[in-house]
């Protein structure tokens, strides 16, 4: 089997699928300089004679699979396969493997770092300082400055999933108190306290959203829920930006009516000219969507990955976690009942 990858893929993971599966070939997109364009990955698929794909950014669209109909399964480094027209793959049988909870650490970790940045003023004391400011009085930048403790605070996730649950792992130590809103997921800490949306956003000293894009959650948070938080709280976001109202979080921040945001995600990105009012707010913390990003988090997609394939290819045992389209196993299962009827 020859195997594609277009995603950022450490020589050991290549190594590993190589001696299991015969030949890889390796074009990473970051050498490319970009994702690759439908046409662009189509010819690299057919030039190449790839059996299987494992991709990153690229759209594998119904055009993709229909000019390439060989591929035997499609891989995707990422936490949902998005970039894939999963149901033409799922019709054609064909797996699509995705990645997890592949950044959970990384994003919990900017979640933490970043809320410590706030709470204790470290980027407008450091600009104070740069700017020579500090010209009298040695006890000035600890009046000025003087900041919160995380400790202590009542945190509430909106969404309860696998970053979030690596988040309030990491909170839990200093130690915060952990209350979430999900209603498809119990803590397996008896500790957690699961609420309302309402009543999360009231009773929250720090709201962290940790949501993915449905139809449901699309615009989700607004003034309504906006409001109930308390006037020294603080917003995360590091998961959607779709799921916050713009602009109603933006006339929260402006009336100073929480203490401040911390915002790593834009509907679009590079942001665009209105995304600015936002972001160059004094409360607000804004990150250019990094949360995720981590040389650690490649190594843990290709190890996922590999497992994924290892299992399904090699050991012939389908129940792999990572199957995102586990409709197609209801199907094998269907075809292999009725040849046995025959």
């Amino acid at each position: 089997m020859k195997i594609l990858i277009t995603a950022p893929y450490n020589e050991r993971g290549r190594q590993q699928l190589a001696e299991q599966f015969g030949e890889v070939i390796y074009r990473c997109w970051k050498e490319h300089g970009q994702a690759y364009q439908e046409q662009e990955l189509i010819q690299l698929l057919q030039e190449t004679e790839a059996d299987g794909l494992i991709a990153e950014l690229d759209q594998v669209t119904a055009h993709v699979l229909n000019e390439v109909p060989s591929l035997k399964f499609i891989g995707v480094c990422r936490g949902t396969p998005s970039n894939v027209d999963v149901q033409l793959a799922t019709e054609r049988g064909i797996p699509v493997f995705y990645t997890p909870a592949r950044n959970a650490q990384a994003v919990a970790e900017m979640v933490v770092g970043s809320l410590i940045t706030l709470l204790r003023n470290v980027i407008p004391s450091s600009q104070w300082l740069e700017a020579e400011q500090w010209q009298s009085g040695s006890l000035t930048a600890y009046l000025k400055f003087k900041g919160n403790e995380l400790a202590g605070k009542k945190v509430g996730m909106v969404g309860f999933g696998a970053v979030a649950q690596r988040t309030a792992g990491i909170l839990r130590s200093f130690p915060c108190d952990i209350q979430y809103y999900d209603p498809y997921v119990t803590s397996p800490d008896p500790r957690d306290r699961k609420l309302t949306l309402e009543a999360l956003f009231a009773d929250s000293d720090i709201v962290s959203i940790h949501l993915p894009v449905t139809k449901e959650t699309r615009g989700l948070i607004g003034e309504e829920l906006l409001s109930r938080m308390q006037p020294d709280s603080i917003l995360v976001n590091t998961a959607r930006s779709v799921v916050v109202k713009h602009r109603d979080l933006v006339h929260l921040l402006e009336q100073k009516r929480i203490r401040g945001a911390i915002i790593d995600v834009f509907d679009q990105e590079p942001p665009l000219p209105q995304d600015y009012e936002l972001i160059r707010l004094p409360n607000v913390l804004a990150i250019p969507h990094l949360a995720g990003a981590t040389y650690e988090v490649e190594d843990h997609h290709v190890e996922i990955m590999n497992q994924a394939l290892l299992q399904w290819f090699v050991k012939n045992d389908h129940s792999v976690r990572t199957l995102y389209n586990k409709a197609i196993l209801e199907a094998n299962s269907n075809d292999t009942a009725s040849i046995s009827r025959i």
